[in-house]
């Protein structure tokens, strides 16, 4: 399943929102928005997954890769809209305390 991402710079904060399948397939797609968030220093991100009918390990990674690498350079990071299989993995595993609104 494809994988649609989009990114919205409103001041300091930036909206990544992320619909489809975040998954071993669409993760490497997914890098190249989170590497210029980095590189763009911005100081707070929320990622909207409201659109995500599915996450794995991988996709996971992708998330987890976003809130250290910007909380090491002193920003955060959130997600929101949650639900169905993405929010019964966030709660698996137990980032869904780290992560949510």
């Amino acid at each position: 399943m494809a994988i649609l991402v989009s990114r919205t710079d409103q001041g300091d904060r930036t909206l990544l929102a992320i619909a489809g399948s975040l998954d071993a397939l669409t993760a490497a797609e997914v890098m190249p928005s989170v590497d210029n968030i980095i590189d763009d220093r911005r100081r707070e991100v929320v990622v909207d997954i409201a659109g995500l009918d599915l996450i794995d390990s991988s996709g996971v990674a992708v998330l987890v890769s976003l809130y250290k690498r910007l909380r090491a350079r002193g920003g955060k990071v959130s997600v929101t809209g949650a639900r169905d299989q993405p929010l019964s993995i966030f709660k698996l595993l137990r980032i869904d305390r780290v992560f949510f609104l």
